[in-house]
């Protein structure tokens, strides 16, 4: 079998496996049929069967336990470091878990240091601050503020902002978000996030930091979240490019 059929096989095996976990024929807590099974089950050779559950083991889904066998677990909520940018309800619907997001705090306040300069705006003209907990399957996974330019959005403050906030952005205002940069750093939060994010004080947790932009390269969103790291775990995917 040649490498790109196997690389095909392992992915189509992946999916029918991540659709087994969500529609439950597979539960948290399951112990799947071993490798060999496998195999059998979708008349693949071991190598492929391998290769797809080392990718569901990587992205959380599944647990290997030397000795006793794979067991499907609730597993930490996967970001990729390079991936299209999507909304934190469109992200759970595809992992199979109830999205909510609560808003904590709506308000419009001066553009100090660093949001002016890091939305490009005059030092205190004003900018929208909305702070949301985001929940997954009624458990908080990360607290996020977002600080967006009062011209980009006039009246945000006052908009239902439990859905996605690059949607409401885009339908209601015109506002096309084309691309984000962010920064990840692990840090402790205070007393007070940690609360929100029902975790024990000083518990290490992950930072983004993001500046989203529209054309042409126009900083119109910057946010911070604090991610928890007993729930979130972060991929990073390379790109080979051979050596001209």
């Amino acid at each position: 079998m040649s490498e790109e059929k196997n690389a095909s096989l392992y992915k189509q095996v992946k999916r029918k496996l991540l659709d087994d976990i969500r529609s439950g024929v597979y539960k948290v807590g399951d112990k799947l049929p071993t490798e060999l099974e496998f195999c059998e089950i979708y008349n693949v050779s071991r190598t492929t069967i391998r290769l797809a559950l080392q990718q569901l083991d990587l992205e959380g889904r599944i647990k290997k336990i030397q000795g006793k066998g794979t067991f499907v677990v609730k597993g930490k909520i996967p970001h990729h470091t390079w991936a299209p940018i999507s909304s934190f309800p469109e992200h759970m619907h595809d992992l199979g878990r109830r999205a909510e997001s609560r808003v904590l705090e709506t308000a419009v306040i001066p553009a100090a240091s660093p949001f002016d300069e890091l939305l490009n705006i005059p030092a205190q003209s004003p900018v929208t601050k909305v702070a949301r907990l985001r929940i997954a399957d009624d458990e908080p996974v990360s607290y996020e503020v977002s600080y967006i330019p009062w011209q980009t959005a006039p009246g945000l403050a006052s908009d239902d902002l439990t859905g996605s906030l690059f949607k409401l952005l885009r339908e209601k205002y015109g506002v096309h978000i084309n691309r984000s940069v962010e920064t990840l750093e692990p840090v402790v939060v205070e007393p007070e996030v940690a609360e929100l994010l029902k975790i024990e004080p000083g518990t290490p947790v992950f930072l983004i930091k993001t500046i989203s932009y529209v054309e042409p390269d126009t900083p119109v969103e910057y946010s911070t979240g604090y991610f928890r790291s007993d729930t979130s775990n972060f991929i990073i995917e390379r790109q080979y490019r051979p050596e001209e």
